[in-house]
């Protein structure tokens, strides 16, 4: 290995730790955005946090830009960042941050699945016994009581099916990046994403939700405002720039892989907030990450 190709290596491996720091964290401040605010406050105003601090750096891009990469752009706006935003509030009504996270540990084989169907990438043997075992742990904690057992699947967590969609639009964005933007930067990639699903977050944080009357009147809401801004500001405008600087230089597998720690993170976040994990749980996200680790080891 030459000196450019290692230090490219250390780059990408010190890209992953902090994104997984951060992005690990981000359950526990949706956590703390839902005390007062609805899913879709939440959602919405996290994408004006993260399109409004990158302003100065998507508005002069964005006249250099031809008709295709606007509509790319849009469309990796709203897959890596608008409609995941909206998806984790929601499963978190009913799911903990914990397990949340661990739920978004799936990504990678989705990744995997959405390149095989759609871009032509070969699903190996091996990927595929990866997702039965990730399977079986997803129906182990979407199952589990809490009060100990399991319930039939008629009694499954539905809402751990918007963690999933969501893991699905990440896998999307993940290609798209990769195919479609060799010519862009990451700053410009990430920036003016954000930018393109900044008016429809305007539009529904302000004109279909409560949540300047709540900023009036509750008063928890500023202190839920800074973990949103927060969420926001770090957990998608700052962590969006470091994400696609790894995939352009790494694989879109490699830059999934971060969703192997987030659950660590995670779950040290939950377990400091009170969350109960129990014997149950901590088996299906055994299976989910073994599976994950099976399906895409090297």
């Amino acid at each position: 290995m030459n000196s450019a190709t290692s230090e490219n290596s250390l780059k990408n491996w010190a890209l992953l730790v902090v994104l997984t720091l951060i992005w690990g964290s981000s359950f526990i401040l949706i956590k703390r955005g839902l005390e007062v605010f609805s899913p879709g406050e939440v959602g919405a105003y996290r994408m004006v946090a993260a399109a409004s601090l990158l302003l100065p750096l998507s508005l002069p891009r964005i006249k250099h830009l031809n008709r295709t990469q606007v509509k790319n752009l849009l469309l990796a706006g709203l897959l890596g960042s608008f409609i995941p935003a909206f998806l984790f509030p929601l499963a978190q009504t009913q799911l903990s941050s914990s397990l949340t996270g661990v739920l978004n540990a799936l990504t990678p084989l989705f990744v995997v699945l959405v390149g095989a169907i759609f871009f032509n990438t070969q699903i190996t043997r091996r990927n595929a016994f990866g997702l039965v075992i990730a399977f079986v742990g997803v129906i182990i904690l979407v199952t589990y009581k809490e009060g100990g057992g399991w319930d039939s699947l008629a009694g499954i967590n539905a809402y751990a099916l918007f963690v999933i969609a969501a893991c699905i639009c990440y896998s999307f964005n993940l290609h798209v990046i990769k195919t479609r933007f060799t010519k862009l930067k990451s700053i410009e990639i990430s920036s003016i994403s954000l930018l393109m699903i900044l008016p429809l977050a305007l539009i529904y944080l302000f004109a279909g939700t409560q949540f300047s009357y709540k900023l009036v009147t509750h008063p928890r809401a500023w202190e839920a405002l800074g973990y949103v801004t927060l969420l926001g500001m770090v957990g998608t405008a700052t962590a969006l720039i470091l994400f696609n600087i790894m995939v352009k230089s790494a694989s879109p597998f490699f830059a999934s892989l971060v969703t192997y720690t987030i659950p660590i993170v995670a779950i040290m976040w939950g377990v400091l907030d009170g969350e109960v994990l129990l014997l149950g749980h901590y088996l299906g996200i055994a299976a989910v990450i073994l599976g994950v680790w099976v399906g895409n080891r090297k």
